[in-house]
């Protein structure tokens, strides 16, 4: 999801890009907000200019840190990933 808003500029959009309702795209936002000691996402409502959202510098950090233990992940457990793949047939 902050990937989403990140490139799109909108939580609706990061929401119809994952495949998720309006709904369930701003509850999700919401959750983060709560769950992190500043909010990660700063809405901006509608109107005649149109309303969007941005990561806020607390978003930008917890997306960069999720980032890097995704590639630490991935690096440190290539070969599993490789054997799970020739398993699964997929590559």
């Amino acid at each position: 999801m902050l990937q989403g808003i990140a490139e799109l500029g909108s939580i609706a959009a990061a929401g119809r890009a994952l495949n998720m309702s309006y709904k369930r795209a701003w509850q999700l936002v919401d959750d983060l907000n709560k769950s992190f000691v500043a909010p990660l996402v700063r809405a901006s409502k509608g109107g005649g200019h149109g309303g969007g959202a941005a990561l806020t510098a607390e978003g930008q950090l917890v997306l960069k840190l999720y980032r890097d233990v995704e590639r630490k992940t991935q690096r440190s457990a290539a070969a599993e990933i490789k054997r799970l793949q020739a398993l699964a047939d997929i590559e």
